[in-house]
C-alpha cells in the first residue's frame, strides 16, 4: 500500500506543479493588458450630497466625455469652480460648433441606464456611473443626457423633478488634473450630486432640477468619518473652513461619512435638535488620500 502512495505522489506533485505555473502565467498576463494605443480608460462614479427629501429619483440615459487630442495635460482652463456645470440646450450654439473642431471628439461611456436613487449615495457609498475606453487626450468635459422620468419623494408624497424646457443634458467642466491617475491610461473621478442646491421649490409641490455637480476623487484629497448618537438629535454634520463646507446626514445607526475634502484644517460643527446640545470639534486635520476617523460623538441634552 505504501509503495503504491509513493508511486503516485510524484506525478501528482509534478502535476500540481504545472498547474500552479500555469495559473501564475495566465494571471501575469492578465495583469500585463494595456491599454490599446491612442487610447484611455475612463471610469466615472456617482455620489451625492444629502438633501431633506426621502428619495430623489435621475433618470440617466447616456454619459459622455469630451476629449481634446490637441491640448496638453498641463494646459489651465480659464474658468472659475462655480462655472462647472450647466445645462446644455438642445440647440446648435458655441459647443455644438466646438463638437466639429477636429481636436475635441465627444466618446461615449457604458453605463446602466435607468432611474438611480441619488439619496442612497451618501456617507461614503457610490455607484459606478459609466466608464469604458475614450480617445487619448485631455478630459473638458462630462455631457449626462437625463430622461423624463425624475421625481422627489418628500414627506412619503411623490413629485415630479422637471427640467426648464428643451433642456437635457447637463455638462460639467473638469481639469485634466483633477481626475485620480491610477496609470497615465486609466483615470477615474467621483461627480458629487448636491441635492440642496440642484433641487428648487419654485410653488407647493413643483420642482425644478437645477444640477449643481462638483467633482472629487480619493487619491488626492480626503475623507473624515465617525458616529454620532444617538440619533434621535437628528444630527446634522458640517465640515468647514474658510474656504469649504461640507455636509453630511448619519445612517440610523448614526455613522457618517463626508468625502472629497481637501487637505488642511477643519471645525466639525454637529447640528442638534429635539433638546439636545449642538457640538464642535476643532483642528480636525484632512491628508490627502487618508480617512480622518472621529470615533464616536455623544451628543447631550
Amino acid at each position: 500500500m505504501k509503495s503504491y502512495l509513493r508511486k503516485w505522489s510524484m506525478p501528482l506533485a509534478f502535476l500540481t506543479f504545472v498547474l500552479l505555473i500555469v495559473h501564475a502565467c495566465r494571471k501575469d498576463e492578465s495583469a500585463s493588458q494595456t491599454t490599446p494605443p491612442g487610447k484611455q480608460k475612463v471610469s466615472l462614479f456617482l455620489s451625492d450630497d444629502p438633501g431633506y427629501f426621502d428619495k430623489v429619483l435621475l433618470d440617466i440615459r447616456k454619459v459622455e466625455v469630451l476629449v481634446d487630442t490637441c491640448s496638453h495635460d498641463g494646459d489651465n482652463d480659464d474658468w472659475d469652480d462655480k462655472d462647472r456645470c450647466w445645462w446644455d440646450e438642445d440647440r446648435r450654439d458655441d459647443h455644438d460648433r466646438r463638437d466639429k473642431d477636429t481636436c475635441n471628439v465627444w466618446d461615449s461611456l457604458a453605463i446602466r441606464p435607468g432611474v438611480y436613487d441619488l439619496l442612497t449615495l451618501r456617507n461614503g457609498t457610490d455607484t459606478l456611473l459609466a466608464n469604458g475606453l475614450v480617445t487619448k487626450g485631455s478630459l473638458k468635459q462630462i455631457r449626462i443626457t437625463i430622461g423624463d422620468q425624475n421625481s422627489l419623494v418628500k414627506d412619503s408624497i411623490s413629485y415630479p423633478l422637471k427640467a426648464l424646457k428643451g433642456q437635457s443634458k447637463i455638462i460639467v467642466r473638469v481639469r485634466h488634473n483633477e481626475w485620480d491617475e491610477l496609470s497615465p491610461d486609466n483615470l477615474r473621478l467621483w461627480l458629487d450630486f448636491d441635492i440642496q442646491r440642484s433641487i428648487i421649490q419654485v410653488r407647493h409641490g413643483q420642482f425644478i432640477l437645477r444640477p449643481y455637480i462638483t467633482v472629487f476623487t480619493i487619491l488626492k484629497m480626503g475623507s473624515l468619518s465617525g458616529r454620532v448618537t444617538p440619533m434621535e438629535a437628528f444630527p446634522v454634520i458640517s465640515v468647514f473652513n474658510n474656504t469649504d463646507t461640507l455636509y453630511a446626514l448619519p445612517w440610523r445607526g448614526g455613522e457618517f461619512k463626508v468625502r472629497g475634502i481637501k487637505t488642511g484644517s477643519y471645525s466639525v460643527f454637529v447640528n442638534a435638535s429635539n433638546g439636545y446640545q449642538d457640538t464642535t470639534l476643532t483642528d480636525v486635520k484632512i491628508d490627502r488620500g487618508k480617512d480622518t476617523q472621529l470615533g464616536t460623538i455623544t451628543l447631550h441634552k
